[in-house]
């Protein structure tokens, strides 16, 4: 009988072009199976089959765990405690294994190994396809749709299969069985039964790589596609940059003609690309962003990583788009918050933050609003900015002499440890249930606990009773964020 196996695992090894080892493995899996079967309950077996006379011997196994833990399943786990008393040397995460009596190949029940020893024959081989185009290195998967499993295509390339989900197709696309199609692969997923190769349509990526073949210079390293923002099978955008001066990035990706980039907008439903010039300059690069609108000015803020773009009143609705397109595109591609205004609603702002600043150093540096517009006008917004900007810089404005300047200076600074005293004397009176509270897997930064703290908010309930839109304004975080936050708040009203 053992001769047999060795011939069987022989010929299933040659026919299938599967290693020796893997037809083992699953000989090995049957006999497992079969053995645990006869013995009931949740026993973990194992099996080793000797790869050169088809000897084989059974463990029943035993996993040793940490006695903190617990015994989750007592037929297959062993205390750490208990298991040094047997085995001085042994670890959690060790195995203590006990020789059984083994089954013969006859008592088992033939048509159930060979279901086992087949269904590993397969993964193995399907692992195997997988690893091989996998090694090609591959970016843009090119099938033929096979077959619609619930909503997503399966689609198949020579014996690899990937599945292109409906949320990853081109919105109003209807491919069918046997259509031809190329998508972006996005990766694998191993939690997928069948399938596992994650492809897309609608990712950024797909388009990236769709340029790549059509724009030889990509491959060649004298262009580079720096990013890319789509709104699938309407309109996208795509920052490209020059490496060598007398390669024209953008009629480069056009093409003669306009041949390649209708060849991607082809393959994308009628996809309308606008191809941008990517400039390190931030404030440039938002500027090509949202043409084909004319900017008028920019205002940028670092901190809030955010822009305020000011366009007339005939380029306020190109600047925008449909429903927001074009700027929204924009904002994506460049990595930026694009605030579009008109030049009134800029002078409106503009005013309320000087008005804003303006109070703040009358009150905090005890000075009069000539003195506090004088600071404006030189480009003043903080009193960070006057404590700690370079001396020099401040002995050069007209009108400060050398005392004023150190007097603005010392008061700047006394005005801030004055406030963080007192910002931290109000961060110590949040409660510690909302010190506590965990959202996402995250706890509340020091930073946001002194916004909160700075607005009133002490105590979980506090928090709770707020509205998203006043979380917004007093912690500068997002809708989705606010909403989120709140409602962990209080979840303790409904569980207590």
């Amino acid at each position: 009988m053992n001769r047999e196996m060795l011939m069987l695992v022989d010929a299933i090894s040659r026919e299938k072009t599967v290693d020796r080892d893997v037809v083992f493995g699953a000989v090995e899996a049957a006999l497992a199976q079969a053995t645990k079967k006869l013995n009931g309950g949740e026993v973990d077996i194992r099996v080793a089959v000797d790869r050169e006379t088809g000897d084989y011997e059974t463990f029943r196994r035993w996993l040793v765990v940490p006695d903190s833990a617990g015994l989750q399943n007592p037929d297959a786990e062993e205390l750490l405690s208990e298991a040094l008393e047997r085995i001085p040397d042994i670890e959690e995460g060790d195995y203590i294994e006990e020789a059984i009596d083994s089954l013969t190949i006859g008592r088992i029940g033939a048509q159930a190994a060979k279901q086992v020893i087949l269904q590993k024959i397969r993964d193995a081989e399907r692992e195997q396809l997988l690893n091989d185009f996998l090694a090609r290195g591959e970016k843009i998967f090119v099938g033929t749709v096979k077959r619609l499993d619930k909503s997503d295509l399966i689609v198949e390339s020579g014996r690899v299969e990937g599945r292109l989900k409906r949320s990853e197709m081109i919105p109003k696309e209807n491919l069918r069985s046997g259509d031809r199609v190329r998508a972006y692969l996005m990766g694998i997923d191993p939690t997928q039964r069948g399938p596992q190769i994650m492809l897309s349509r609608s990712a950024p990526g797909f388009m990236i790589e769709l340029f790549a073949q059509e724009v030889p210079e990509i491959e060649q390293g004298l262009l580079e596609i720096k990013s890319c923002a789509r709104d699938p099978g309407s309109r996208a955008k795509i920052a490209v940059v020059s490496h060598d001066r007398r390669v024209d990035p953008i009629g480069t990706c056009v093409g003669v003609r306009g041949s390649r980039v209708n060849a991607v907008t082809n393959e994308l439903a009628g996809e309308r690309v606008d191809i941008v010039l990517w400039s390190d300059d931030p404030a440039q690069f938002v500027i090509g962003a949202l043409a084909p609108a004319n900017v008028s000015s920019i205002v940028v803020d670092e901190e809030r990583h955010a822009m305020d773009v000011v366009v007339d009143e005939e380029n306020l609705a190109i600047a925008i788009g449909r429903g927001g397109q074009n700027v929204r595109l924009a904002s994506e591609l460049t990595g930026w918050r694009i605030n579009i205004m008109t030049a009134e609603e800029s002078s409106a702002k503009q005013a309320t933050e000087s008005e804003s600043v303006r109070g703040l150093f009358v009150d905090k540096l005890d000075v009069d609003e000539e003195v506090a517009d004088i600071l404006i006008a030189e480009g003043f917004t903080s009193l960070e900015e006057v404590a700690y900007v370079p001396l020099q810089e401040m002995l050069e404005i007209e009108g400060f002499d050398e005392d004023t300047v150190h007097e603005l200076r010392t008061r700047a600074k006394d005005a801030l440890l004055t406030m963080e005293i007192k910002k931290e004397e109000q961060v110590d009176a949040v409660s510690q249930d909302l010190r506590d509270l965990v959202v996402e897997g995250q706890g509340l930064s020091p930073e946001l606990i002194a916004k909160l703290a700075g607005g009133g908010v002490h105590t979980r309930d506090d928090l709770a009773d707020l509205a998203v839109d006043e979380l917004t304004e007093l912690s500068g975080i997002d809708g989705e964020q606010a909403k989120t936050l709140i409602m962990k708040a209080r979840e303790h009203w409904f569980t207590t």
